[in-house]
This record gives structure tokens, sequence and C-alpha cells, in this order.
């Protein structure tokens, strides 16, 4: 692969998926240059705050891995000189790892300007190269053309021929349509509420709505500014909403529940 400019291809193990709060557990970036040499940082980040369960389960990296790790703040600089006029690529890093990135290097009073840089997702070239539709899937599955795709009846029949050799492919020995329940993608529990206006993060609940959004959890705006949540009472908000803020109100906050808890 010929390179016109330095490229640090990054990747970002953090304490969860929400860009605006979550904080970074490890950096791994390797940097390839004109002239072929290949450079790499990698580093453990202590998050100042514990690691979910499930990330720790995900990633393999305990609380008590990085303990004795450097804060972010402490390695910001360093961070931002390896990463100095390169392009950056990666695999999701425009949706993820560069936006919060940036957020945490301003956190730490730094600028980290990607967006004026050169940028290779590998994910965004797979998704526009690679179809994920069901005739790719009909093909993958089955290894055959689906002939009149979009015809419902068509479309029917080649769904049901890929669930039978998912079946084959996937179960184990197993003939039973039930062995693809596994694969079922539950609704993370990020959200506590089907319209998502409130989402967790640490434990504790936090507004994705109104001028609170995002900047404080729920026991905080009771404590800060109890006439804004009386006046979600009388809004346009669902009921589920209105007795979440009502029971905030009288000092009951929900218990955050992982997703093994309701397994």
């Amino acid at each position: 692969m010929k390179l016109t400019n330095d490229l640090v291809v990054l990747d970002l193990e953090t304490t969860g998926p929400w860009v605006e709060m979550d904080r970074i557990i490890e950096i791994a970036m390797v940097k390839r240059t004109v002239q072929g040499e290949e450079k790499i940082f990698d580093q453990r980040v202590n998050p100042e705050m514990p690691i979910p369960q499930v990330v720790q389960e995900l990633t393999g990296i305990r609380d008590e891995d990085v303990k004795n790790a450097p804060r972010f703040v402490e390695i910001a600089k360093n961070i931002l000189e390896f990463l100095e006029g390169a392009d950056l690529a990666g695999f999701n890093v425009e949706r993820f790892d560069l936006p919060l990135l940036a957020r945490e290097m301003n956190t730490a009073g730094l600028q980290f300007n990607w967006r004026e840089r050169r940028v290779y997702d590998a994910q965004k070239v797979f998704h526009i190269n690679e179809k994920r539709d069901l005739s790719a899937a009909y093909k993958f599955y089955c290894h055959k053309e689906l002939d009149n795709a979009h015809s419902a009846l068509a479309d029917t029949r080649a769904t049901l021929d890929v669930l039978s050799s998912q079946v084959e492919k996937y179960g184990e020995g197993s003939d039973e349509l039930e062995v693809l329940a596994q694969y079922n993608y539950k609704q993370h529990s990020e959200f506590y509420d089907d319209e998502r206006k409130f989402r967790w993060w640490n434990g504790k609940l936090y507004m994705m709505f109104g001028k609170y959004a995002k900047k404080y959890s729920l026991q905080e705006v009771v404590q800060k500014d109890r006439g804004y949540l009386e006046w979600i009472l009388s809004a346009n908000f669902s009921q589920e909403i209105k007795t979440l803020v009502e029971e905030a109100l009288q000092g009951k906050f929900p218990k955050y529940i992982s997703s093994d808890e309701e397994e």
C-alpha cells in the first residue's frame, strides 16, 4: 500500500458507546510513514470511573488493570504529537473513535480537529462496496442469485431459504429453528425508554433533550431545577416519562439493570 502522507490507524477501547460521556480505557495507534517505517503507540488509560461489567467482559480490561495507568490528561499531548500531520484511519472511526477522542482532548484543554484531516474509514468503505441486503444474504448462505428481487413472494421464499441455511450453518448439529434465537439483538440497556429521552450512564439516568441534555444526571437535575421537572409533568411527554419524573421528584430513582441481569 503506497502512501502520499503518513497514516495513523487507531482504535479506542472505552467505558461504553456514548461519545459525549464515556471515557477511554485503552488507545492503540499504528503509524505508517511515507518511507515505510512503522511506529506504535499502545497505552491503557485510567478512566477515573468504574468500568462497567459488560465492558470488562468484552475487552478483558478490568478496573485493577488500569488503576495505576496514566489519566488521559497526562498523555494527551503525547497522543497529539503522534497524530501530528498524519492522515487518519480505522474501523467506524468517523462515528465513534475520532469524535470521542476529540471530546477527551477538549476536556484535557487541547484541540484535535480531526475533520480537517483526510480520514479513511474501513467500515464505510466496506458497507458501500459490499451489499448487506437480502440478495447478498441469499447469495452468501444459499449460493444462488435471487431472481425477482423485491417481489414480495420471491423475497419471502428467499428469506425462508436463508433461515434454513443459517440453521444448518450455525445450529451446531441441530436442525431446529430455535437455535437462531440466540442471535436476536436485544435493545441494549443504554436507554430507559423507547423514545430514548433518558439514557443510562455509570448507573444513573441522563436527559437526552432540553437544556440539561447530556449534562447532568436526573438526581442532579432534581437538586438543581425542580421546576424544570415539574414542567415536564405538564408538557407533551409519554406517561412513562412522566411517571419517572414524578417519582424522581419524590426521591425515587430506578436502578440500572444490565443486559445480563435482564436475561
